[in-house]
């Protein structure tokens, strides 16, 4: 679909304005990551391109179940006008699911604090020099 294919350039644009290219980005072999405005803009910003073989569905069960979430908990509540309230619900509900959202995978926690735990005692130093 283009539509699909054009909004992904759009916001692989946005990403790689706001935080740089990535070196590697990996998707699955839909249309909108095999077409040519999604594989040129990789390659112009010197990106190296994976793609998983049709049917690894296992690669993205963890995104498929996050955008599944999302869908079902706030966009299909929102009769949104424009674009800019779409983005800013949405961005809404992406801080409240990683930072106050309890996960049950993750014993009841969020996983903003799962993950800043992880990182705390795998980098101690470093989080004293954060805190100074």
């Amino acid at each position: 679909n283009t539509l699909d294919a054009d909004f992904c350039v759009e916001a692989l644009n946005e990403a790689i304005y706001r935080f740089g290219p990535p070196d590697i980005m990996n998707s699955d072999q839909g249309s909108q990551f095999t077409s040519f405005a999604w594989t040129d803009r990789l390659r112009r910003s010197g990106i190296r391109i994976s793609m998983d073989g049709k049917g690894r569905y296992l690669d993205n069960i963890f995104i498929e179940r996050l955008w599944c979430t999302l869908k079902y908990e706030c966009v299909y509540l929102h009769a949104w006008e424009t674009g800019s309230q779409a983005r800013a619900g949405v961005r809404k509900w992406m801080e409240f699911y990683n930072h106050r959202r309890p996960h049950k995978a993750l014993g009841g926690r969020p996983p903003a604090v799962v993950y800043s735990l992880k990182v705390e005692a795998t980098q101690p130093d470093q989080q004293e020099q954060i805190r100074a």
